[in-house]
């Protein structure tokens, strides 16, 4: 039936079809572990010769379900729920990476990651080269190496607002032999499926649009089957070479198109965990059902703001796709064009302290480290979350001192507008 349905059915009816007589919401199965009868039937779901459920880490029945609404809305062959957006990155990259290998991400990129990449991944002995997601082909091609695993983009950057040129980033990963992976947070699936432009692996942060609410921290990792591994089965060994932690399991060979998502459940999950709680992946999933009437009322709210501030002589300059003057208008009506999300990034003529003025004058708004939530939320990543780095490395980052961050929520637009007018009468 999930084949026929739009997206709005889809964010409803997805991943779980109550049988009569059972509960119309997904059950929270709030349980670490799961009994059988015989001890052989145990052994065989250790051994990944049987499906079924036997300890939370590794499945369970409330998180599968959301996993696999959020894999339909994507459409793909498969998802993988973790504990926050930063997991799922992690889990992404670590899947196909090891010591010794390297990546190449785009540097228009969330400072969580990009700390994450340049940093934390490195002390694991995987390293990885920042380009500039506008640099020419040739620019992109001269940091692959042969040890190279990996092309990481993200579809709306955070918190720089810049649109992926998606077609272009699949074309130099695959003449690579390597995945395009996309982190899809901003865009959402509603907005945006990143496979159809080429893309092979999926991330999200289920932070954001996906709850919409700021009640769960959580991430997911969507899997394209589209990959060829065993075409390039020298460079993935961990996917293509028997697992002996697994009795000598090959995961393409046994696996086929689930061979991605079942290692990373397989193997990291069990040895590193970071799953989301059954609780949360419930509230995610309340947050799904409004996905697409939310990502519709964002949008609209946030293409009025972003034409208010860009006619307005207090502000230096707007970052928002829907712009038709904007930088990434064409690409936006190319990859967006039923909108793009409720984030727009821009600048305040002035200093520093002007954008904090302005931020601490606001009443409604909220000064949050959240975005994309249904509340109006505003930061200024220079003094917050990009705190760490130097001005250097945010312009390197395409995150500018000045920007600020602001994400439109689904509020009255005009109460939204009230509260900047009144706040920018006082700077």
């Amino acid at each position: 039936m999930e084949k026929n349905l739009r997206m709005g059915s889809l964010c409803i009816h997805a991943g779980y079809k109550p049988k009569n007589g059972e509960p119309i919401e997904v059950p929270i199965v709030q349980s670490t572990t799961f009994k059988y009868d015989d001890s052989d039937e145990m052994a065989q779901l250790f051994d990944l010769k049987k499906e079924g459920y036997f300890y939370t880490r590794l499945q369970n029945p409330t998180n599968d379900a959301v996993a696999a609404k959020i894999a339909a809305l994507e459409g793909g062959v498969g998802c993988v729920l973790t504990s926050s957006g930063q997991a799922a990155n992690f889990y992404a990259l670590f899947n196909i990476c090891e010591a010794g290998d390297h990546f190449v991400t785009s540097n228009e990129i969330y400072g969580g990651t990009f700390n994450l990449f340049g940093v934390t991944l490195k002390k694991l002995g995987i390293e990885c080269t920042f380009v500039s997601p506008e640099a020419s082909e040739e620019e992109i091609q001269a940091a692959f190496r042969p040890n190279t695993k990996a092309l990481f983009g993200e579809t709306i950057s955070n918190p720089g607002c810049a649109v992926l040129d998606i077609e272009k980033f699949a074309r130099i990963a695959h003449k690579n032999g390597v995945p395009l992976i996309v982190d899809n947070t901003f865009a959402t699936p509603i907005n945006c499926r990143p496979f159809e432009w080429g893309a092979d692996i999926v991330t999200h942060s289920t932070t954001k649009y996906m709850d919409g609410m700021a009640t769960q921290v959580g991430g997911a990792v969507v899997d394209s089957g589209n990959f060829p591994w065993m075409d390039h089965a020298d460079k993935f060994p961990g996917l293509c070479t028997p697992d002996e932690s697994y009795h000598g399991l090959t995961y393409v060979t046994k696996f086929g198109k689930m061979g991605y998502t079942t290692k990373l459940v397989a193997q990291l999950m069990r040895d590193l965990g970071s799953i989301p709680a059954p609780q949360n992946c419930f509230l995610l999933n309340l947050g799904l059902q409004t996905l697409h009437l939310r990502m519709a009322q964002h949008c609209r709210n946030a293409q009025r703001v972003a034409e208010f501030l860009n006619s307005n002589e207090k502000v230096a300059w707007v970052h928002y796709c829907g712009l038709k003057g904007d930088a990434n208008y064409e690409r936006g009506q190319k990859y967006l064009p039923n909108g793009s999300c409720g984030v727009i990034a821009f600048g305040l003529k002035g200093t520093r302290e002007t954008a904090i003025k302005w931020m601490d004058s606001l009443e409604m708004i909220n000064i949050v480290t959240h975005v994309a939530d249904a509340r109006t939320c505003v930061l200024h990543p220079a003094s917050h979350t990009h705190r760490q780095l130097s001005d250097e490395q945010l312009r390197q980052a395409g995150v500018a001192p000045d920007l600020i961050r602001l994400s439109v929520g689904i509020e009255d637009v005009e109460d939204i507008l009230d509260d900047i007018k009144q706040a920018l009468a006082k700077i």
